[in-house]
């Protein structure tokens, strides 16, 4: 663990602070999603589901956009394509089976020493602050 410099003490006010702020960054989170609810299904009575269109309160605007997209379900998609005999529409996609590659090395098929350079690790960070009463 690397040890603090003189100007990055950790201090009791840093914590709190930390606290304070999440715990209110929370509250307005859910709020916002309650809000954002309650207006989608305003809209939805006054223009339309899933229709844009804006509404006027006051010195307020509120619009609504859509978006949509089209994703085809890979298998049904793969089945219809091989059945119309479509193959080149299909992409064959290598790519490593890990528990059967996880499994070999432990059953001393293969090294894992072999596999040295082609892993790569994820770290993420995460903070947790907690109010000691």
């Amino acid at each position: 663990m690397k040890e603090p410099t003189e100007g990055s003490l950790l201090t009791t006010d840093m914590l709190k602070r930390y606290f304070e702020l999440n715990n209110q960054k929370k509250k307005i989170d859910n709020e916002l999603k309650l809000l954002k609810k309650n207006l989608h299904e305003i809209l939805d009575e006054s223009i339309g589901k899933d229709q844009k269109g804006e509404l006027q309160r006051g010195d307020y605007k509120i619009q609504r956009q859509i978006r949509s997209s089209i994703s085809y379900i890979d298998e049904k998609t793969v089945e219809k394509l091989e059945e119309l005999n479509l193959n080149d529409c299909i992409v064959h996609v290598k790519r490593p089976d890990t528990n059967k590659l996880e499994a070999a090395i432990k059953l001393g098929l293969v090294e894992e020493n072999e596999f040295e350079g082609c892993k790569k690790a994820k770290v993420t960070q995460a903070l947790v602050v907690k109010e000691l009463i």
